[in-house]
């Protein structure tokens, strides 16, 4: 008997884990999201939304993976961009981290990334969760300056070097210039009806991918002020945005070192209370 041909259902590989589709905005960047089992096509309920920003390895997929209890817990739909190493320079590992460069507006493309998205579900799009650990870390805190009114909720879990909330030090030590930059102004009200979360683990004390030398393309002047461990450099940042009315919640992981696996349970926690209504 001939063998009768199969064809996957309208839209099979955009429910559940959808494969890493290009960006509409710029097709050197890439994104993929969870769908939960509870979506209806057919249906009203609209879905939170929750971005997940990898670090340096670039493990956009296996970071969406490990988040899908959340998403079915909670119904909520998970976007995870891709930012490729080997932007322009093939030695680069770290420009999304920092927002801007050669040009390329990573918040942009992701704001973008978020509206191709809820064109497609429903889903809260004007405000939503974002985690990130260490490189994806200093891209969601360096975001939340300049989108705060697109978050609902940003979780920012052992970031290598931050941006204090600082106008007397220039960007991206501090926030000064950030308007010139962006044209984005540097809006603390809005900061303060975000949910902020500051995540790391205890042992997270290694210095060796931390300190910024003086050879680096990176380097300013203050940028190692703020301690010489991620831990020391997250409570600066606690305090620097406490001193500007800015009250983020700290979570430490016991006995956990540079590990983002390691750090998701708090993080699933804080987003959950969020979406309950309890923080």
């Amino acid at each position: 008997m001939p063998v009768r041909e199969q064809t996957a259902p309208l839209n099979f590989y955009r429910r559940g884990r959808t494969p890493i589709f290009a960006s509409r905005m710029d097709q050197r960047f890439s994104w993929c999201c969870y769908v939960p089992s509870g979506y209806d096509p057919g249906g009203e309920k609209v879905h939170p939304l929750a971005v997940l920003v990898h670090g340096s390895l670039r493990d956009a997929d296996i970071l969406r993976d490990e988040f899908i209890d959340f998403a079915e817990e909670q119904q909520c739909v998970l976007l995870a961009p891709l930012f490729p190493a080997g932007i322009d320079d093939p030695e680069d590992l770290h420009n999304y981290k920092h927002v801007i460069y050669h040009g390329i507006r990573y918040d942009l493309i992701l704001l973008d990334m978020i509206e191709e998205l809820a064109a497609r579900y429903r889903v809260h799009g004007d405000k939503v969760l974002m985690h990130g650990f260490s490189g994806g870390a200093q891209f969601v805190h360096r975001f939340l300056y300049l989108h705060p009114r697109r978050l609902r909720a940003v979780s920012i879990g052992a970031p290598g070097t931050v941006t204090l909330p600082d106008d007397s030090a220039s960007w991206w030590v501090g926030v000064k210039g950030m308007e010139e930059i962006f044209g984005q102004r540097f809006d603390v009200e809005a900061m303060r009806h975000v949910a902020i979360q500051l995540v790391i683990g205890d042992a997270d004390i290694e210095t060796w991918d931390v300190t910024v030398g003086s050879k680096s393309p990176f380097w300013m002047n203050g940028i190692n002020d703020s301690g010489d461990t991620r831990v020391e450099r997250l409570h600066t940042l606690e305090k620097r945005l406490k001193d500007i009315g800015v009250v983020p919640h700290f979570d430490t992981v016991p006995g956990v070192s540079h590990d983002g696996s390691g750090i998701q349970l708090p993080v699933k926690a804080f987003f959950s209370a969020i979406l309950a209504g309890k923080n």
